[in-house]
């Protein structure tokens, strides 16, 4: 079964970016959810002044099956919306309600993520990061941190892997990539322009790309030939980019490495055993 819920999620972070017919029908549906769910494509038409094909024009602009599953989606989101609300915190708060508070936000970034990564587009970064010869993570600033922990785990089950937050030397390493390879581009923004080059300069070399950007169009994701998804909300005041875009991107990086160990149990098993027991021979000879 697929995903049921990010309906309203998809629809905030597109309303400005999509056509303008589908723009109102994106409207109507986010000033209108619970009556647009009970709708028909040619109801919903109707009420939004503009029409049935429209409507199923949105719901390929954000990438669903039809009107059925954003409907679906919609609705799930309805069901959760009291806690659906990101926190900030106040001044001189008490630091059990700060604790709540952060929590809460981490919980909800984690789930509307869960909520908007495609299964389909999982199953081809799997597929393709599995039969990569050598994979290259980069990202600049917080994204960094993502690459990084990417290349720890990834090290840990014997792939070939780099992480890199300096364009020259990714540019360098990428040189002398080709269609064996994968680059991993992150950038929670999707317009970061080393991560745009990068991605350039691998379209260049035949080298698949795939990126790891919040939900939405972006010359990142526009360039990647495989899009990853991280959850689009809006900050709270006090959550600075660097706090829930690196905890998405980490969200994102634990389930491509699981979707991947997953599919390659076997030998996932055996390198984690191997890894364990060199830690625990450098323990004992220290």
């Amino acid at each position: 079964m697929g995903a049921t819920n990010g309906g309203l999620i998809m629809l905030k972070e597109m309303e400005n970016r999509l056509p303008p017919s589908e723009q109102k029908i994106a409207q109507y549906i986010l000033e209108n959810p619970e009556e647009s769910i009970s709708l028909t494509a040619l109801a919903l038409g109707e009420k939004s002044q503009t029409s049935s094909a429209a409507v199923i024009r949105l719901c390929k602009s954000l990438g669903l099956s039809g009107f059925q599953e954003l409907k679906i989606r919609v609705a799930g989101d309805l069901q959760e919306r009291s806690r659906n609300e990101y926190h900030d915190i106040e001044p001189n708060e008490g630091f059990q309600t700060i604790i709540n508070k952060v929590t809460a936000n981490t919980i909800q970034t984690l789930k509307e993520t869960g909520d908007i990564l495609s299964e389909k587009c999982l199953e081809e970064a799997v597929r393709v990061v599995s039969h990569a010869k050598s994979c290259i993570f980069f990202g600049v600033g917080a994204s960094y941190l993502a690459a990084k922990d990417a290349e720890q785990k990834f090290l840990r089950i014997n792939k070939n892997v780099y992480s890199f937050s300096d364009i020259h030397q990714a540019a360098t390493v990428i040189a002398n990539k080709g269609p064996e390879d994968v680059v991993i581009g992150i950038s929670f923004s999707g317009n970061t322009e080393e991560v745009v080059k990068l991605l350039q300069l691998a379209k260049e070399k035949s080298i698949p790309t795939i990126s790891i950007t919040k939900y939405g169009s972006s010359k990142v994701n526009n360039l990647a030939d495989i899009q990853l998804y991280t959850s689009a909300a809006k900050e709270a005041m006090m959550r600075s980019g660097a706090t829930s875009s690196r905890i998405a991107q980490l969200h994102v990086i634990d389930i491509l490495f699981m979707s991947l160990a997953s599919a390659e149990y076997e030998e996932t098993v055996k390198h984690l055993e191997e890894t364990r027991e060199a830690i625990s021979f450098i323990k004992r000879n220290q």
